[in-house]
């Protein structure tokens, strides 16, 4: 099943630290911020600061505004996010700092509870008929412009418009290929 789920559609939450609001996009049924599987939103980072604790939850962080953030996780390891896309994938419930290279960013945020979901987050700066992989649930994401998802075997082309998520559930291998620039494409499969 594919849904598109527009930007009107997305809420606006408190960070789970009462330190800025996020912008969810789509969470798993009768999911809340405290109790969910997964989650997808973004968020602007506008100061230097600890991260939301989030233990028990893999993050994969995405940049898609801005001059870059420096995340140091358990005061060792840095990733480091400079250019558009660049993700970080990380334990939810490491002590992050992150530090703003220059002014504020936005990020685009996938967090998975890691005992149910094992995920992958990958971005595409141009795809040219990607065929997209096998899994349970697979979010598309485009940044500028609008993208087509070619659907095999069949003449239907689905557009996905700029600024919007496509959903796709129950997603089998070989089913569909995308075309676009500047995309985050999520999958999400369950543990076995």
């Amino acid at each position: 099943m594919i849904e598109i789920i527009q930007p009107t559609q997305f809420k606006t939450v408190p960070w789970k630290n009462g330190k800025g609001e996020t912008v969810e996009m789509a969470i798993n049924p009768d999911g809340t911020l405290d109790n969910f599987d997964w989650r997808l939103s973004m968020a602007s980072v506008v100061e230097d600061g600890i991260f939301s604790n989030f233990t028990g939850y893999t993050r994969n962080l995405v940049l898609i505004d801005g001059n870059g953030i420096n995340l140091q996780h358990n005061d060792s390891k840095i990733d480091r996010l400079a250019k558009l896309l660049d993700i970080a994938t990380f334990d939810g419930g490491n002590k992050t700092v992150g530090n703003l290279h220059s002014n504020e960013i936005t990020d685009f945020n996938v967090i998975v509870r890691t005992s149910a979901f094992n995920t992958k987050t990958t971005s595409e700066k141009s795809a040219d008929n990607l065929l997209l992989e096998k899994s349970d649930l697979c979010f598309i994401y485009s940044l500028f412009n609008s993208a087509e998802l070619s659907v095999q075997n069949t003449k239907e082309v689905i557009t996905l418009p700029a600024q919007h998520l496509m959903k796709i559930t129950d997603l089998p291998t070989n089913y569909a290929s995308l075309t676009g620039d500047h995309l985050i494409v999520v999958y999400l499969t369950h543990c076995t």
